[in-house]
């Protein structure tokens, strides 16, 4: 379920970029030593994902992760929280997303059914993003754990790329430089 656009936008930054199959062992991409860990999109009910769940579980606090769409919510799976299915869900290169830390609000592009409930994170994450229509959860930060998730796509080229900063984040987080 990967776009290459996220790898695209990571080796725009000077990452070198190694893709990883979903059933993979957390410690074969450990052992790999990378700077960082991307999650990326994919389909369906995260709730089903129970071993990629596990698995980042495994990785959590080890190495800087960033998390897109279904890494969001599998990641606040991994942390113990809780996802819904939304009525109607949000699609479309249209959506506003307010960032709560600097009440910027944000048009991006989104193509999911869930949400992670951001109550069930309480104690363990700190809710970044909100949806500007429904207020519902689009983005968490994990700072104990150097790890941050959203549930939009910053990597997307269908509309705006008003978050493709957020790839200079996650860079900054592996102790790197954006060439972007």
């Amino acid at each position: 379920g990967a776009k290459r656009n996220i790898v695209r936008s990571l080796q725009r930054r000077g990452c070198s970029v190694t893709v990883w199959p979903a059933e993979s062992r957390a410690e074969e991409v450990l052992d790999s030593d990378p700077d960082g860990i991307m999650l990326s999109n994919g389909p369906g009910d995260p709730k089903e994902n129970r071993a990629c769940i596990a698995e980042i579980r495994k990785m959590l606090g080890k190495k800087p992760l960033f998390g897109i769409c279904l890494g969001h919510q599998l990641t606040a799976l991994a942390l113990g929280g809780d996802t819904v299915k939304l009525k109607y869900g949000h699609r479309g290169g249209n959506q506003p997303v307010k960032d709560r830390l600097t009440g910027r609000t944000w048009i991006t592009s989104q193509n999911h059914g869930y949400a992670v409930v951001a109550d069930s994170l309480k104690g363990v994450g700190q809710e970044t993003f909100v949806n500007a229509n429904d207020q519902s959860c689009e983005g968490m930060a994990y700072p104990g754990l150097n790890c941050f998730t959203v549930q939009f796509h910053p990597e997307a080229c269908s509309g705006p790329r008003d978050t493709n900063h957020l790839f200079d984040r996650f860079l900054a987080m592996m102790g790197g430089e954006s060439h972007a």
